[in-house]
């Protein structure tokens, strides 16, 4: 057996390319939408991708089933409950897909949507037990799937929670106690990683995200019900159909690069422009309208927050991580990039006219402008389980997903300061907000942790 297992940290991701070196066939199961690192395995490995699996219609990333059927001939498989505008080869429950001596057997696992499925691995057709199982977004290692995702299509939370209780307790935790456990998401990382490549990583014994089926039958017993997952963000697009004229992506592809006259081009055609340097360089100076999602964080799950889909997309990048940009974002389905600035400074040395800074705030400066300016208006761009441990009194509960809806309820001709945790979100808040027409906008440097830390006064949030 080949079993491999790709991290994408930056969208919390794991997906796998499974296969029999004896007979060279393979599978590849919750692709990523840019697949050389797939191909490039297969072909080193003497193994041939004919089909792909998807566990379910993914809402927080774009898939590269697509482009593997395009690139290898592979087949396109749901669970039979899934409707697809284009063609793929349902798989019935219990269905065995023999690779070899490698075997699948597919479970229907309803209940996070209701296609799910897992997928069970055994090394070898005749073993007494699996090896592993791959579980979509049904079970994580420590949590389950949501259930309350897809009441905008007729599905309420209620009956998708009972089903992902059976799936869970009849299909999942039936295994036996060594199976290993392989979700299609993993924790998150902190703001700060980066998002190239996808690590590799041949096993369980080598790194994997993965527990045996014992522990987590362990851990699901003390709950009676499932609960939402700490590690699912549905914040970009489902894929459209090829029907509807999608892009197969090449993912060596650069984006062009821009000059003045290019730049302007694009901006009168609408394009936002997507700065992704850090936020220190950003503040230092910018284009005016930029919004700033570094590179260096969750770059594609923010900018899917910030941006409407649909709109095209100037990238702001240092020189060498254009690409990268317009790769990160092609993963959540933004394929508008028209361009890039690599040379930034350069550029507005050259015509100054569009140049901007940005103000960051420390944490007791922001205290003494609080007590001299009463109509200053503080946003916390936290999500709701952060705030637990404390807000800086009086702020406006806003999280950072739900600013491009909710900047109505905010004063535009008020100064403004936003936070987050540490200091990278903040950014992004403050920039969206100044493109928006507020007059007078920044941001906490080093977020509620520099505010708590300097010791001054917190109070308890107030959600509603």
């Amino acid at each position: 057996m080949f079993f491999r297992q790709y991290q994408l940290s930056c969208l919390s991701l794991f997906s796998y390319l499974i296969g029999d070196t004896s007979t060279g066939r393979a599978v590849v199961v919750d692709p990523q939408r840019d697949i050389s690192g797939y191909l490039d395995d297969a072909r080193a490995h003497g193994l041939r991708i004919e089909r792909v699996i998807e566990t379910h219609f993914h809402a927080d990333f774009l898939s590269g089933h697509l482009e593997l059927a395009a690139a290898a001939g592979a087949v396109v498989s749901y669970g039979t409950e899934a409707e697809a505008e284009f063609p793929t080869e349902p798989l019935a429950y219990e269905q065995r897909i023999e690779l070899g001596e490698v075997v699948l057997e597919i479970r229907h696992t309803p209940g996070h949507t209701p296609e799910s499925v897992s997928v069970v691995v055994w090394e070898h057709r005749d073993d007494p037990e699996p090896w592993g199982v791959l579980t979509g977004d049904t079970l994580f290692v420590g949590d389950v799937g949501r259930p309350d995702l897809m009441a905008s299509v007729g599905f309420t939370p209620d009956a998708l929670a009972r089903r992902l209780y059976h799936s869970l307790h009849d299909q999942v935790l039936t295994l036996p106690d060594r199976t290993r456990v392989f979700p299609a998401h993993g924790p998150a990382r902190l703001a700060g990683s980066r998002c190239r490549m996808p690590s590799r990583r041949r096993s369980a014994s080598s790194g994997t995200r993965t527990m045996p089926c014992g522990p987590c039958r362990r851990m699901r017993s003390s709950r009676s019900s499932p609960r939402a997952s700490r590690w699912h963000r549905p914040n970009s697009r489902t894929r459209p159909t090829p029907t509807a004229g999608t892009d197969l992506l090449d993912d060596h592809e650069q984006p062009a690069r821009l000059d003045a006259a290019g730049l302007q081009r694009c901006l009168r055609e609408d394009a936002v422009v997507l700065d992704g340097r850090s936020p220190e360089t950003f503040a230092s100076g910018h284009l005016r309208g930029s919004v700033n999602v570094s590179l260096d964080g969750r770059f594609a799950e923010y900018a899917g927050a910030v941006v409407r889909p649909g709109r095209p997309i100037v990238v702001v990048a240092d020189e060498g991580r254009e690409a990268e940009a317009k790769l990160r974002l092609a993963r959540i389905g933004f394929d508008r990039v028209q361009g890039a600035v690599v040379d930034v400074e350069r550029l507005l040395t050259e015509r100054p006219d569009p140049a901007a800074r940005g103000t960051r705030v420390a944490a007791r400066d922001l205290a003494s402008w609080r007590d001299d300016e009463p109509a200053l208006q503080v946003v916390d761009v936290r999500n709701p389980s952060e705030q637990e441990a404390g807000v800086v009194p009086g702020a406006v509960s806003i999280p950072l997903a739900r600013l491009l809806d909710r900047q109505g309820e905010l004063d535009p001709t008020a100064p403004t300061v936003a936070y987050c945790a540490g200091g990278y979100r903040s950014s992004i808040a403050a920039s969206l907000l100044r493109t928006a027409g507020f007059r007078l906008v920044a941001d906490l440097q080093g977020g509620y942790d520099a505010w708590a830390h300097a010791g001054l006064p917190t109070a308890s949030p107030q959600l509603g």
